[in-house]
């Protein structure tokens, strides 16, 4: 059983996976964006029959083929028509995720030392900082990268149980003490029932269509879909393992995770009078701020929250590579330690041209149709490869599967009633609205 997971394991894994910075990072400011409560609810609705609807069709497909992506859409389908191998595409995006990913993370890894020393105390000397960091000290961000991709390859050569699992089991529960300790903190300023408020109280007149559809796809893209991660980490279950209520225990965790993040968070920031709608720079400029007014407190709680930050990153990264290693082991009878240096170096290297192409030395050697290198990364796999995936993921499992192994596989776990809801839900409902997703992010509508 080394190539499985344990059910605790595998829970801990794909919560790894789900939670990332979208929890810590994207939540909070996205629902500071859309006026909070409104945004929460619409969201929550979006995780229950969207997110954990494509979350449980990559789940069952999965568990099922035990194999890599590729191979498992070939042994799921009707016809076993080889064809579909192509559809392992989608373990790519993973790949090219991490390598901004990493770098991300290098940066968090760079504030989690920044708050040993002095952190800014103004707006502009943070976004000075934050600007300088990205943009002109590339010493800086290639020895965090490497150390966050060093990381990530030293866990994944263990495999399954002594790698990946472990590094869970470790990461996932100081995870949530350390958040647990900050919330337990956040209860103690007066601004907590301003934050309790404003996350729960919802104010309609702040959603439209761009709110919707951002909740829509933060609810998408925050439980890891469209990666192959679910997939790949679901194919090391046991076959006889209930996938139905590991993958809501999941969502669970994840969505738990969001909304802790999002009451501490918006509670530092109405104590310190700062706007909610702070934006993509809330974590590196706002927050900075806001703990170096704190002392030496404050200076505690900014490590605790960095750390947090990067125990997260890390738990995402490994499955974001899982899938590609997966697929190099067993259709091409790799060793995993020469998948692992392969698909280590591609992200490693695609990360060093992505964070050259956002400072000033490089960037216009680097830009390509008025996107640099990081951006045209983020935006190929998150507007085009992981909504791809899915839609790809949904359309196969309701025309191309057989619908009675779906209801037998889904039937050892839940009711009919449960399934049937599950399979028109997959089959109508969510093509539609990630398709919408998708045309909007292509700015079609």
């Amino acid at each position: 059983m080394k190539n499985h997971f344990s059910r605790v394991g595998f829970i801990l894994a794909a919560a790894g996976s789900a939670v990332g910075l979208g929890n810590i990072w994207k939540f909070p400011y996205v629902t500071g964006e859309y006026g909070g409560g409104a945004f929460v609810l619409v969201y929550l609705l979006a995780i229950l029959f969207i997110g954990l609807t494509v979350f449980l069709a990559e789940a069952v497909i999965g568990q099922n083929a035990q194999s890599d992506v590729a191979t498992s859409f070939i042994k799921t389908s009707k016809s076993k028509n080889q064809n579909w191998k192509f559809a392992g595409f989608i373990i790519f995006s993973g790949l090219i995720i991490l390598s901004f990913y990493s770098v991300v993370l290098g940066w968090i890894l760079n504030y989690v030392f920044t708050s040993f020393g002095t952190l800014p105390s103004d707006s502009k000397a943070a976004g000075s900082a934050f600007e300088t960091l990205i943009s002109k000290d590339i010493a800086s961000q290639i020895i965090y990268h490497t150390v966050i991709a060093g990381s990530v390859i030293f866990i994944v050569l263990k495999g399954i149980k002594r790698g990946i699992e472990k590094i869970n089991l470790i990461l996932m529960p100081l995870l949530g003490l350390i958040l647990l300790g900050l919330l337990f903190y956040s209860f103690t300023l007066d601004s907590f029932s301003t934050a309790l408020n404003f996350m729960f109280y919802p104010d309609w007149s702040k959603i439209d269509s761009n709110a919707l559809l951002a909740a829509l796809g933060q609810a998408f893209f925050t439980l890891s879909l469209g990666v192959g991660a679910i997939m790949t980490y679901s194919a090391s279950l046991p076959k006889n393992a209930n996938f139905v209520k590991s993958s809501i225990i999941v969502a669970i965790v994840d969505t738990a995770i969001a909304i802790t993040a999002g009451l501490i968070i918006f509670s530092f920031l109405f104590e310190a009078g700062a706007q909610s709608s702070a934006g993509p720079g809330l974590v590196f400029i706002s927050l900075p701020v806001i703990f170096s007014g704190w002392g030496v407190l404050g200076q505690v709680i900014s490590i605790s929250f960095f750390v947090a930050l990067v125990f997260a990153g890390i738990t995402s990264a490994v499955s974001m590579i899982e899938p590609s290693l997966k697929f190099f082991i067993e259709r091409f009878n790799f060793t995993r330690k020469k998948a692992t240096i392969l698909c280590g170096g591609i992200f490693y290297i695609l990360g060093i041209i992505a964070l050259l192409s956002m400072t000033i030395a490089f960037k216009d050697s680097l830009t390509f149709f008025g996107k640099n290198a990081f951006d045209w990364m983020d935006f190929m796999t998150s507007s085009v490869m992981m909504p791809l995936a899915a839609i790809l993921t949904c359309v196969f499992l309701g025309y191309f599967v057989d619908k009675e192994l779906l209801r037998r596989i889904f039937t050892a776990h839940v009711s009919l009633t449960v399934f049937n809801i599950w399979y028109f839900l997959i089959k109508f409902i969510v093509p539609i609205a990630i398709i919408t997703l998708f045309l909007n992010k292509l700015g079609i509508i």
